[in-house]
């Protein structure tokens, strides 16, 4: 192999003939060194070149024929002697080729249409690239990586030693990573205790396989051999060293600009004599050489760091490190390097590491890092310089600022070497420059690859290429073009140099075009580009172009490449989002320890700035001037004792984030035992099954009792196998840790048998694992219900309710889940207790169960239903005691000022861990379109950005890290209505009134125009407004406020025609506002401008004797007239003097004057009463009259008014027997032959015959009814006519069954006082009648002197056993039963002896029964 070599290289340099080669020019030298991506050598090139038979032909041949021609043009060159035998072989090599490809071609057919089978689809893993073993440095990161294939796709775990590598356990020592079936181990800084032997082991369900790499640490300064590395301290010539580092540098903080030296003193036992250690300078674990910036110095007991002028890229962790040849030791401390002083005061800070990237032969890509300090103001941008290698003379690159942490420099000189720096801009000034960069040279980067040395080192292996002849042509096509990158101020192009090249080096013309259009503009019209970058400027951000590029040289200008897609000129890079909660922890007594979510999503992220601030001070200063990588930082130089809030931001090359929330304060001392105290979670536990399928099972448990010192932040689970009830060994079921508490475990194998167990982890690590689980079988579950829902939790602990949240069942049976039932016991309580909550399935995660009983404890269960039935219950929650906690708060809901409306909640027992978790019906809040959540403190709040219909439901709030604080508050659509409103009432407030803009009549006709408020302030302002004109106090308009009752007033003396129009009172009150308007116009205005004239005469009216009531009438109860009139302002020479029909009526009894008021009494008031009367009042004062028409209708409704009052005092009607037939009746208690009245029969008026008549006897009404028949029976009525209606009494004469008096009583019975009195009458009906007695139409009672007997339904008696004068009046039997009423009258007279004679007479008219 090595004289095939030589023979080429001779061959190459000597035995070519120039001009049998090319017939043009010469070329330049080439020179035959293979180059990696990187421009590291790594071997030899061998040319073959092609004859001019090729070029004459040119390219149309086959590539067989275009080898085999090569090759007989080499062999006629003589420039191999073996070129027939290397032309048969390189013919047969590519036939070879040829055919395995068509071979491998076929496979790979046959393998897609065998894959297309599902039964083959499925194969064990292969390892496509296996991991390579590697030798490397102490402190150097390793990376090991294979590509597995296989199909489920496999797990991969990595294994060290045979002992799986769990990246949690050691953080920040191993890095997994697992991408489009490539899978990496990453160690990073690697020590001695990392040479092992790495095994990657892949499965899945149809196999396992594993692969095998090694990796062996060397130190660095001496080689460790097996046994030393294994035996502890080599001892040399029997001496062992002992080193110890004393008088440390401690945290240092500098300066911009200063000079500092970081120093300690080292102590080697023995002494030996000229004996020199190896001393190294590290900075974040980067080996420090002497140079410009820094140098170092042994003086023999003494290691000094010494920074000349310290920069922000010095800032970092450094340390020392002492070698011996017993071993080394190391010393660590930070430095921290503060801004310089700015030149002008709020100008920002200096950007640092300044870097060079992609340097071509015109064109540098110059990167930097932006200052943590902005100085106060937005930084507006940076300026870049550069400044040729050997002068002094410093150029401006951009003529505008960039904000875009990377500029492409360009109109760069060939071959020269620049270096770079850069200054920030804001609106105060400038800053100081940067550091400047290291010097780059602007040329091909090929170019450069070669100055770094003509030989390489033998690798073994020879690289053979085709090379063109030196031939002018013209290039072809670039190809690769691609925009690497755009900004609002420049987009980058990028492309590779085409095949054919031509003779001579080859430039670039860039073009451009608009998208949408064919036009296209050539960009760099002047001078073509030498490097395949170029740089655009001065394109319309948000625009959008595409790109081609053509090569030229001295032969022509080629065709263009294929354009790009259309770009839209703006920044591709976004600015990383804020980082996310800050949590800081006590560390020293001038530290503390911050940590903080990472950005979200962002892109290459640069690190993060912290800065810190005193509580009260609002003055932020930087922890850090140099971006941190990780998301940990120790805050050092803070004062002891005091409280400090931190916050955090995010940087790349597109600009800083947001700041992140501010953390919680935390005062600065030392923790105990000076570290920062961490807890892992304890063990979750009650791991059960929640689905299973052939190869899988879904697990769900609960959380740890205890998640540690803070947020449980995911979850791994474990499993073995158990055979025949021994267990074997675990395996991780997920590398990733899981946020839910359900998993599920897959490539399990059916029928086989499983444990599980499950570990928790947070910030501070992970758990101990749970016990092992009970023992499963995998088996395909084909039950019709659900499985069990899980993942209960309780929340809003009560006295009388609680809130229970569980998730649906995996496995949701034959049909979809439409319901859960609820389950409750008592925890002491058996298992027979359980009983339901709700009786109809709720198809909610979430129910609040009532009416607990206070003190008790509880546990609850859920089961699933869906059509097929209702599936497994759920484990039961742990117990829970319905029991109100001391200071427990509930949700309020509040409406600021401004009309924002928001729920608050404050909780008093928040540790520094505690977070409020806002959720809506019970599921997180994520979605901040529409609510904002605010937290300060202990307290926070969800603010309704736009309250609407969607925002309707159950919002809660749950405070981590406690025990169990939360709260929740329904927002039903009656209470957003509610607080809409009291919204739009702060949004919009009104001074509240008490009542509306209103208008009376005062004295002397003068018009009150008045409101009054209800809360309104002495600093109100009130405009008065008249048809949108502003009116004010004067001679006609008199305004007035009170400012304790509130009323707002004006007065008007009069009204005419031109105040016709809207009144309108404005108030104002600081923001409140408010107003009220009266319109008068038409007929309401003339109304009241008519009662305003009215009012006028009244007033003058009244200022003599005058009517304060006008002559009006009444109806006595007794139907008596009187005419009365009230009067006022009178004197004893007033005369009141009354007329009817103009005659005055002279004065009589009828009159009458009382108490002011006039009166004219008309009794049995008849037709000739009919007239108009008048009263005129008369004195030297002045005249009134008042007048009432009584006749026509005036005195019909008089009289109208007269026969109600007859109407409403008639009695009963009632029925009664005569000789002649039957009779019915009623009494009034006064007559008036102007009274109308109609006798019915059956709602039919009467007409009267010779049979039936009615008449009027005194005050009785009556209708006889002769020789009664059947057909006379029915409801009989009389109706009075009153003109409004009028009144009917009515009466049934039912015949038989109707209730009668038979006979036997007498009409009047005389008897001597003392004598007894019986009388008995015969009683008929049916049913049996009730019967009442009356005396003097008063019911009376039976007693020891009156007594009353009704017997046998037929018999009535009355007997008085010694009558007296008292006993003497009318005498009623009044008999009733359902179909009608009569009565029986009687008189009894008692006399005394001395009237004997008279009572004789008496007693012969009496009919009736008497004995004594």
């Amino acid at each position: 192999m090595l004289l095939l070599c030589l023979r080429y290289k001779v061959s190459s340099h000597s035995g070519l003939d120039d001009s049998r080669l090319s017939p043009l020019s010469k070329r330049s030298k080439p020179t035959y060194l293979a180059v990696d991506k990187e421009n590291q050598i790594i071997g030899y090139v061998v040319p073959i070149f092609r004859g001019s038979e090729e070029f004459a032909s040119g390219y149309s041949g086959s590539e067989e024929a275009r080898v085999r021609g090569s090759a007989s043009n080499m062999a006629r060159r003589n420039l191999f002697t073996s070129g027939l035998e290397m032309e048969r072989s390189e013919q047969i090599s590519r036939k070879e080729a040829m055919r395995e490809s068509a071979e491998r071609i076929c496979l790979n057919k046959r393998e897609h249409f065998k894959r297309m089978n599902e039964d083959s689809l499925m194969h064990s893993p292969e390892f496509v690239i296996k991991p390579r073993s590697h030798t490397v440095w102490e402190k150097q990161c390793v990376r090991l990586h294979c590509t597995v294939s296989g199909w489920p796709d496999p797990r991969v775990v990595w294994y060290k030693n045979n002992v799986a590598i769990d990246p949690l356990a050691n953080p920040g020592k191993y890095k997994l990573e697992s991408k489009y079936s490539v899978h990496s181990l990453e160690i990073n800084r690697c020590d001695f205790d990392d040479t092992a032997q790495y095994r990657v082991s892949a499965m899945n369900s149809k196999g396992e396989l594993s692969a095998f790499a090694s990796v062996v640490v060397k130190s660095r300064f001496h080689q460790v051999s097996a046994s030393s590395h294994f035996k502890g301290p080599v001892s040399e010539y029997g001496i062992t060293f002992q080193t110890h580092i004393v008088d440390r540098f401690g945290v240092s903080f500098g300066r911009e600009g200063e000079t500092m030296s970081l120093g300690c003193t080292v102590v080697i036992y023995p002494v030996l004599h000229r004996y020199q250690p190896e001393v190294q300078w590290y900075r974040d674990d980067v080996l420090l050489s002497p140079s410009k910036w820094y140098q170092m110095h042994w003086s023999g007991d003494k290691a000094t760091l010494t920074f000349t002028h310290l920069n922000k890229e010095d800032e970092g962790l450094y340390t020392l490190r002492v070698t011996t040849k017993s071993g080394y030791e190391t010393y660590s401390a930070y430095l921290f390097v503060r801004d310089a002083d700015a030149e002008v005061e709020g100008a920002p800070g200096a950007p640092l590491d300044v870097r060079c990237l992609d340097a071509n032969k015109d064109y540098i890509i110059v990167t930097w890092k932006q200052p943590a300090v902005d100085g106060g103001n937005s930084i507006l941008g940076y300026f870049v310089d550069r400044c040729e290698v050997g002068t002094t003379h410093w150029i401006q690159c951009n003529d505008t600022p960039v904000k875009f942490a990377r500029f492409p420099v360009t109109g760069l000189v060939e071959g020269r070497s620049y270096v770079f720096r850069v200054r920030a801009v804001n609106s105060s000034g400038m800053s100081h420059p940067s550091r400047v960069s290291e010097p780059v040279a602007a040329m091909d980067p090929a170019d450069r690859a070669r100055m770094r040395g003509t030989s390489a080192p033998w690798t073994g292996q020879i690289i053979v290429t085709e090379e063109e002849p030196a031939e002018s042509m013209v290039p072809g096509r670039p190809g690769d073009l691609q925009v690497t990158e755009a900004t609002k101020n420049y987009l980058v192009l990028s492309w590779k140099p085409p095949g054919e090249k031509g003779l001579e080096g080859v430039m670039y013309y860039v073009e451009k075009c608009v998208s949408g259009t064919d036009s296209w503009q050539r960009v760099n019209t002047e001078i073509p580009v030498k490097s395949p970058r170029f740089a655009l400027f001065d394109l319309a951000e948000g625009k959008s172009y595409s790109f081609r590029v053509r090569c030229c040289n001295s032969a022509g200008v080629g065709e263009p490449s294929e354009p790009t897609e259309a770009t839209t000129v703006g920044d591709k890079l976004d600015i990383p989002a804020a980082p996310g909660k800050v949590v800081p922890t006590r560390n020293t007594d001038t530290s503390v320890v911050v940590s903080w979510e990472a950005s979200r999503d962002a892109k290459e992220l640069v690190g993060y700035y912290i800065e810190a601030s005193v509580v009260g001070s609002n003055v932020w200063e930087p922890c850090n001037n140099k971006p941190v990588n990780a998301t940990r930082f120790i805050c050092h130089g803070l004062v002891t004792g005091e409280t400090y809030v931190f916050r955090v931001r995010a940087v790349n090359a597109a600009g800083l984030s947001q700041f992140s929330p501010e953390s919680e304060p935390i005062e600065v001392k030392a923790a105990i035992g000076g570290g920062i105290p961490h807890a892992s979670p304890a063990p979750p536990y009650g791991i059960s099954v929640l689905e299973c399928v052939r190869d899988s099972m879904v697990l769900g448990w609960k959380q740890p009792s205890f998640i540690g010192g803070a947020e449980i932040t995911g979850y791994f689970v474990d499993y073995r196998e158990v055979v025949d009830g021994v267990p074997g060994q675990w395996h991780e079921a997920n590398i990733k840790a899981v946020s839910e508490r359900a998993y599920r475990v897959s490539d399990l194998k059916e029928n086989r048998k499983y444990q599980f167990q499950v570990r928790a982890a947070n910030m501070a690590g992970v758990g101990i694992p749970s016990l092992p689980s009970d023992i499963f079988l995998c088996e395909e579950w084909t039950i019709a219900v659900p499985g069990p829902p899980y993942d209960l939790q309780l929340r809003e602990v009560r006295s009388d309710s609680v809130v229970l949240l569980w998730k649906p069942p995996v496995y949701q049976g034959r049909d979809p889940v439409n319901g859960f039932y609820i389950d409750i016991k008592e925890a002491e309580a058996p298992e027979e207790a359980w009983r339901g909550v709700n009786t109809k399935a709720t198809e909610k995660t979430y129910i609040k169960i009532k009416n607990l009983k206070e003190g008790e404890t509880y546990m609850f269960r859920v089961r699933a239903q869906n059509q097929a039935g209702v599936g497994k219950t759920s484990d039961a929650t742990e117990p829970v005691v319905a029991l109100t906690k001391p200071g427990t708060k509930e949700i309020v809901v509040d409406v600021d000022d401004d009309g924002v409306i928001s729920l608050n909640f404050e909780c008093g027992d928040m540790t520094p861990d505690s977070k409020f978790v806002w959720s809506k019906d019970y599921e997180e809040i994520t979605d901040s379109s529409r609510l904002t959540v605010e937290t300060k403190g202990n307290k926070s709040k969800i603010v309704f950005n736009s309250p609407g219909e969607e925002d309707i439901g159950i919002y809660s709030c749950l405070v981590t890290q406690t025990d169990g604080t939360s709260s929740s508050y329904t927002l039903s659509e009656e209470e957003l209505k509610r607080l809409l409103q009291i919204s739009h009432d702060h949004k919009f407030p009104i001074i509240p009134l008490k009542s509306e803009l209103a208008v009376e009549l005062m004295e002397k006709g003068r018009v009150r125009f008045w409101l009054q408020a209800d809360k309104i302030s002495a600093n109100a302002k009130i405009d008065y407004v008249f048809n949108d004109n502003p009116i004010s106090h004067g001679e006609k308009y008199k305004m007035n406020f009170d400012k304790n009752t509130g009323v707002i007033e004006m007065v008007m003396d009069s009204l005419t025609r031109m105040d016709e129009g809207t009144y309108t009172f404005q108030l104002q009150d600081g923001k409140a506002t408010n107003q009220s308007s009266l319109v008068l116009i038409g007929d309401v205005f003339k109304e009241l401008q008519k009662e305003s004239e009215f009012q006028m005469k009244e007033w003058v009216r009244k200022q003599g004797p005058h009517f304060i009531e006008y002559l009006g009438y009444e109806v006595t109860p007794e139907c008596c007239v009187v005419l009365k009139c009230k009067v006022g302002n009178m004197k004893k020479e007033t005369s009141a003097l009354w007329y009817k029909d103009g005659h005055e009526i002279k004065s009589d009894n009828n009159l009458g004057f009382t108490e002011g008021v006039l009166k004219l009494e008309i009794a049995q008031i008849s037709k000739k009463d009919s007239g108009v009367y008048e009263v005129v009042l008369k004195d030297d004062r002045g005249k009134d009259t008042s007048t009432l028409n009584l006749k026509d209708q005036g005195f019909k409704d008089l009289m109208n008014e007269v026969f109600s009052f007859i109407a409403n005092s008639s009695t009963p009607l009632k029925i009664t027997s005569t000789d002649e037939g039957i009779r019915l009746y009623t009494f009034v208690s006064y007559y008036n032959d102007l009274l109308q009245v109609t006798w019915h029969y059956k709602d039919s008026a009467i007409a009267f015959s010779d049979r039936i008549k009615s008449g009027v006897v005194g005050e009785q009404l009556w209708l006889q009814i002769t020789d009664p028949t059947e057909k006379d029976m029915g409801k009989y009525a009389i109706e009075f006519n009153d003109g409004k209606g009028g009144l009917r009494r009515t009466a049934e004469l039912s015949g038989q069954d109707r209730a009668r008096v038979a006979g036997g009583l007498p009409d009047v019975v005389t008897i001597q006082e003392g004598k007894a009195l019986n009388l008995t009458c015969n009683i008929s009906g049916n049913p049996v009648p009730e019967v009442t007695w009356l005396k003097n139409d008063r019911e009376i009672t039976s007693d020891d002197h009156c007594i009353l007997k009704f017997e046998s339904g037929k018999f009535a008696s009355f007997t008085i056993t010694g009558v007296n004068i008292s006993d003497s009046g009318k005498y009623s039997i009044l008999v009733k039963n359902k179909y009608g009423t009569e009565s029986g009258d009687f008189t009894v007279s008692v006399f005394i002896p001395e009237d004997a004679d008279r009572s004789c007479n008496c007693r012969k008219k009496t009919r009736g029964n008497s004995s004594s």
